[in-house]
Order: structure tokens, then C-alpha cells, then sequence
């Protein structure tokens, strides 16, 4: 049996830039404080949600060196490390690693993509570089290539493996993952409108975008469910589902960057290609945001 590297809730963690566009790390302090002490159970940075895509190596790495410094153990940190890039994954697994990570996030390769077999030796090759246990991602919406259940026995096999962050939305694939790997993946959901489900089949808990907003729900719900209270875990789950579905109104990190800044953080603005919201879609996320408790400073 694997032991998986955190349960409960994960924060896939926004990252504030500065006006002139670089990483604001005097407010990342502040934001990363404020998750833990609303009761985040573990971090992920330079993920999707980090804009890890449009760091540059050097910000990639300093983000990773910098956060886990700055957390200094007080909850578990999973750094971003997936590329389309084999060689460029391993190097940036090892960094992380030699930084103190406690996890690392691998993301199946995008655009060039590969077959089944490939994704075994991609994510082996990875896996094989440090001793620092890793995380599959499955995101076919992004990538384009989805993990097969036997892919993912074979994967379990490895023992520095350790779970999976599973976005693909297909439940009956997770299953099907689940009866082959048994004790020898962990799996969190990689979708907030799919904690409880997820977690019902016997997932750990949840990397979330909601939480960069309401970290103490994010972590309720998963902490219901890991204390075996579904009905009440089910209930939050629906209550905060339109803004659940509000953080997605476009492509994330657009709307959950945007409704940090709205509740007062200073983000700065996403970096291109990614852009501003529209009008309408901004008065929906405020809505929700209200909706669902949120006080707007902005």
C-alpha cells in the first residue's frame, strides 16, 4: 500500500504577478499564509492554475525553490514538473526534488502527445529520476491524450508513483483504474464538481482551483468525505456548484485569478495568451462569488 503523499484538500495555487508582470513574491507570502491557515491541506505550484506554462525556466524554478522554503514543511508541497518534453520534465523533477518538493505533478505530454506505451515511458523516465514520489495528471480536455486503465496498473507498478490526479471526467475509466491498481495508486480528483464522488470510490481528496477562494470549504468537503460523511460532504458540494462552475466560466486560471483579485489580493494580470474576462462573464463570477458568501472588495 501506497502512502499518498496528502489527503484532504490541495490547493492548485494562483500566481501574483507584479504591474510590470513579474512573480509577486511579498504577496504569494501572504496568499500562501491565508491558505494555511484556513485550513489548506497541501500545495501544488507553477500547475495549470499557477501559469506554470508561461513561466520561464528561471521563474519556474524560483517559484518552486520559493514556495517550498517559504511553506518550510507546514503543510506538504507539490511542484508543477510536467512537460511535452521528456529530458525538460526530468530536469525540472530533479530541481523540485533538490528543492525539497514532496511531490511532484506530471502532466501527460500535450500537443506532440504519444501513444499508451509512451505515456509508460514518459512518466517511468520521470519517475525514475529522484526519489521524490510523483503524480500523474490526467487532462485529455487539455493534452489531448487520456490515461488508459492499463496504463495506469502498469504505471502503479513503479514504486515512486504514487497517485494520480484524475481530470478526465470518465468514471467509468477511474473504476475500471481503481479495481486494477487497488492499494497501489492514490487518486485525487482533479475537478471541484467531482470531490465527492471521486472520494466515495475511495480517492484521497482533491486538487482544487476553488480553493484558492474558499480554502476552508474546499478542505471541509474533502474532510467530510474522508471521515465517511457523504450526505453532508454532498450537500456543501451542490451549495457552491455554481460557483464551482463560475471558476470555469472560461479557461482557467482566467476567472479564479480574476476573483482573487476581486476579493482584494494583489494578483496582477494573467500573462498572454491568456486575457481579461468579458463583461457578462465577469457580472456571472461576481454573482456567484456573492452568492456563495464571498465579500467583493472590488
Amino acid at each position: 500500500m501506497k502512502k499518498p503523499i496528502f489527503t484532504g484538500a490541495n490547493v492548485a495555487i494562483i500566481t501574483p504577478m507584479t504591474a510590470t508582470g513579474d512573480v509577486n513574491y511579498p504577496e504569494f507570502k501572504r496568499f500562501i499564509d491565508d491558505q494555511i491557515n484556513r485550513g489548506i491541506d497541501s500545495i501544488t505550484i507553477c500547475g495549470t492554475t499557477g501559469e506554470g506554462s508561461t513561466l520561464t525556466d528561471k521563474e519556474h524554478k524560483d517559484t518552486i525553490q520559493f514556495c517550498v522554503d517559504y511553506v518550510n514543511g507546514r503543510v506538504p508541497v507539490i511542484a508543477g514538473t510536467g512537460s511535452n518534453d521528456t529530458r525538460y520534465a526530468v530536469e525540472l523533477s530533479r530541481f523540485a526534488s533538490k528543492a525539497g518538493a514532496d511531490g511532484l505533478l506530471t502532466v501527460t505530454p500535450y500537443y506532440n502527445k504519444t501513444t499508451q506505451n509512451g505515456l509508460v515511458k514518459h512518466f517511468s523516465t520521470i519517475a525514475d529520476c529522484s526519489d521524490t514520489p510523483i503524480i500523474l495528471y490526467n487532462v485529455p480536455s487539455r493534452t489531448g491524450v487520456c490515461i488508459s486503465a492499463d496504463t495506469y496498473y502498469q504505471l502503479s507498478k513503479h514504486p515512486n508513483v504514487n497517485g494520480a490526479k484524475e481530470a478526465s471526467g470518465d468514471f467509468s475509466l477511474l473504476a475500471e483504474a481503481m479495481r486494477l491498481c487497488g492499494d497501489d495508486l492514490n487518486f485525487w480528483s482533479g475537478n471541484d464538481d467531482m470531490i465527492v464522488p471521486l472520494m466515495a470510490m475511495g480517492g484521497k481528496g482533491v486538487i482544487s482551483v476553488l480553493a484558492n477562494v474558499m480554502p476552508d470549504k474546499a478542505h471541509e468537503i474533502a474532510q467530510l468525505c474522508l471521515d465517511g460523511n457523504y450526505a453532508q460532504a454532498r450537500e456543501l458540494q451542490i451549495k457552491y456548484l455554481d460557483l464551482i462552475n463560475a471558476l470555469f466560466l472560461e479557461v482557467n486560471p482566467i476567472p479564479v485569478k480574476m476573483a482573487a483579485g476581486f476579493l482584494g489580493w494583489d494578483v496582477g494580470d494573467l500573462r498572454l495568451p491568456l486575457c481579461a474576462m468579458t463583461d457578462a462573464h465577469v457580472a456571472q463570477l461576481k454573482k456567484a462569488m456573492i452568492e456563495a458568501g464571498l465579500t467583493l472588495v472590488k
